[in-house]
């Protein structure tokens, strides 16, 4: 059983990597991150678990007195949808005996029944929706086009590198440089940054758009599986929650039948058509009630936690160049240490949010005290800018270099 379970979900090691890469850039956020990845991940999940056999048997079993080939009926009912009868999800009558399964009984043409076919679009809807979760990222890579991993690739080591006058390799893939490339590399992220002053705005709004885009998705999402179970998943939570009495039945049962029914037509020996009843078993639904109970319970979670994340954005908007104590908080967990920036208060007074913005996510990816160092020459950059109106350019930046060498 082990064996089957891991070779199913085999498919997904190329694509999702739990390991975390000590070097990776980070250019969003954890609420962003909880849709590209957690719930990409738990919906590619049950994508495999509803088609996947070996879990559970056969989709669907059904038994008949026709004489025709179980094989047969099963593919039918399975295509063609299943069916029970309004009147008769009475868990009273099944308490008494009256009724073997919850909508399962005779009825006559003047009946209500329900149809039951979703269940053979679970996967490709399921499949679906993971994709729609992975588009804002797949965006927001691309409008960022690598900005941030242009200036601070390199420097996740750099505080290692104070007195080191070369390069420190620590394995094949984390590497410490050297003092003059650290002086370097800041030098680069300086001229970057202020060289495209009041330039940052897109990019910005580029990320603020991808989070609403990421806020609008979760809630079409909700809607589109409420009308994907006819109108079941938006109250399907409470439901559950809700304590059953004796003669209620489980909302589970209603929404996902575990025993139907199913009609099979054939012509006769004299050409007649005959009606087979068959009583189908839907082992498939077992799955779907706990894969739609936990998307329930995961997307009124996540729609909130993104909602909350949409208001630390607007927060943001208007508190970055106003509020000293804001900023403190802000740039000190985006990059903790001992160093707690105060020239940022400096920095954010002159800067617009987008440039605001991009110079909170480069202190996400940089050493609080290379960060440090950043900030106070950013700090003089606009000292001397509040004077006269200028750009850094490289000869300057060498003959500062030349100068801390001498």
């Amino acid at each position: 059983m082990a064996t089957t379970v891991f070779g199913a979900f085999s498919v997904l090691k190329d694509h999702v990597k739990f390991k975390v890469n000590q070097n990776a850039i980070v250019i969003d956020n954890l609420v962003f991150r909880l849709h590209y990845r957690a719930t990409f991940l738990l919906l590619l999940v049950s994508t495999i678990l509803v088609s996947s056999r070996q879990f559970i048997g056969e989709h669907i079993k059904c038994i008949t007195d026709s004489g025709v080939p179980p094989k047969v009926i099963e593919t039918f009912c399975f295509f063609m949808s299943t069916y029970t009868v309004v009147k008769h999800m009475n868990a009273t009558a099944v308490l008494d005996g009256e009724l073997p399964h919850p909508g399962v009984g005779p009825a006559s043409k003047t009946d209500a029944i329900t149809h039951h076919a979703y269940y053979q679009w679970v996967p490709f809807v399921l499949f679906f929706q993971a994709l729609l979760f992975y588009v804002p990222h797949y965006l927001w890579r691309k409008m960022e086009g690598g900005r941030l991993n242009m200036l601070v690739s390199g420097l996740h080591m750099a505080a290692l590198s104070l007195q080191s006058e070369t390069e420190i390799k620590v394995n094949d893939k984390i590497k410490v440089p050297s003092k003059q490339e650290r002086d370097e590399k800041i030098q680069q992220i300086r001229i970057g940054f202020i060289n495209r002053l009041h330039l940052n705005r897109p990019w910005a709004y580029g990320l603020t758009l991808c989070e609403i885009l990421n806020f609008l998705n979760v809630l079409m999402q909700i809607c589109l599986i409420d009308w994907f179970l006819r109108g079941a998943f938006i109250n399907l939570g409470p439901h559950i929650l809700r304590p059953l009495s004796k003669d209620e039945i489980d909302p589970l049962d209603v929404v996902f039948p575990k025993v139907t029914k199913c009609i099979f037509h054939k012509y006769g020996p004299s050409g007649t058509i005959q009606k087979h009843d068959a009583l189908c078993v839907m082992a498939l639904n077992v799955v779907n009630e706990k894969i739609y109970a936990v998307l329930w319970f995961w997307f009124i979670a996540l729609a909130v936690i993104t909602g909350l994340g949409l208001v630390w954005r607007a927060l943001t908007m208007f508190l970055h160049a106003r509020s000293t104590s804001f900023n403190k908080f802000v740039f000190s967990t985006a990059c903790p240490g001992k160093y707690n920036p105060w020239n940022v208060l400096k920095v954010t007074h002159e800067y617009y949010f987008g440039d605001w913005l991009f110079l909170y996510y480069i202190a996400r990816n940089l050493d609080n005290y290379v960060f440090k160092d950043l900030l106070q020459r950013l700090a003089e950059d606009l000292d001397s800018r509040r004077h006269v109106r200028y750009k850094i350019s490289q000869p300057e930046v060498e003959e500062e270099l030349m100068l801390k060498k001498m």
